[in-house]
């Protein structure tokens, strides 16, 4: 019998500790915020995305966006972006990822910007091709929705982990948004891209920190 209760309070005791680090290294253990620059031209936030995190990552096979800067230098991985309220942000996105396609083709639009527009490379367009989608930026509360065309399969110099730097192959996409009443507001991406899982969408899609996270508006 005391052989039988030590083994059930060992096991109880496991699992327990199981929880605990479930708790802590999967829900506790969120990511940081980054707040936009307040700049002569107004609030602007620069991210980048990534077909890989950086190599001492936790997870460095998993695709993901971080925060970067004009230059895209000073990368950070945070995905909770602080914005003021009521306010026009200029939005800057190095993509550097290639094309997973979309299986909805009603998102390669662009819906909730400023002038219902987006710039691809300079040139201003309000859709792309779905095949050539590699990221959304989404913001269903708000109605935001914005696709980022991928890298070409064959160009050349492509960045495999984060950090990146503007002299490799990627895709430059800026919009611009305007922010209403303070809140925390939840961003994703919806393209199947998280390779090595059921239907592209487990793993990162679903992890803050990595394809989603949030939008502060304070």
């Amino acid at each position: 019998m005391a052989k039988r209760s030590l083994l059930v309070l060992s096991v109880a005791l496991a699992t327990l500790v199981g929880i605990a680090a479930y708790l802590f290294l999967y829900l506790a253990n969120v990511p940081g915020s980054a707040r936009a620059a307040q700049t002569s031209s107004g609030v602007n936030l620069y991210l980048a995305t990534v077909p890989a995190a950086a190599a001492n990552d936790p997870h460095p096979t998993w695709v993901s966006y971080y925060v970067t800067n004009k230059q895209d230098t000073n990368w950070q991985h945070k995905t909770t972006f602080v914005v003021p309220a009521n306010s026009l942000v200029h939005v800057t996105v190095y993509q550097y990822d290639g094309a997973s396609g979309l299986r909805n083709p009603f998102i390669s639009q662009a819906s909730g910007t400023v002038g219902g527009t987006f710039t691809l490379n300079g040139k201003t367009m309000n859709a792309i091709d779905p095949a050539n989608a590699s990221h959304v930026f989404a913001l269903p509360q708000l109605g935001i929705s914005v696709p980022l065309a991928g890298v070409a399969s064959n160009a050349k110099d492509q960045c495999p982990n984060a950090p990146c730097t503007l002299s490799q192959a990627h895709m430059t996409i800026t919009f611009t948004i305007k922010t209403g009443a303070a809140g925390l507001y939840r961003w994703q991406c919806f393209v199947p891209c998280a390779a090595g899982y059921i239907d592209g969408f487990g793993g990162p899609m679903q992890s803050i920190g990595y394809m989603d996270g949030y939008l502060k508006v304070v």
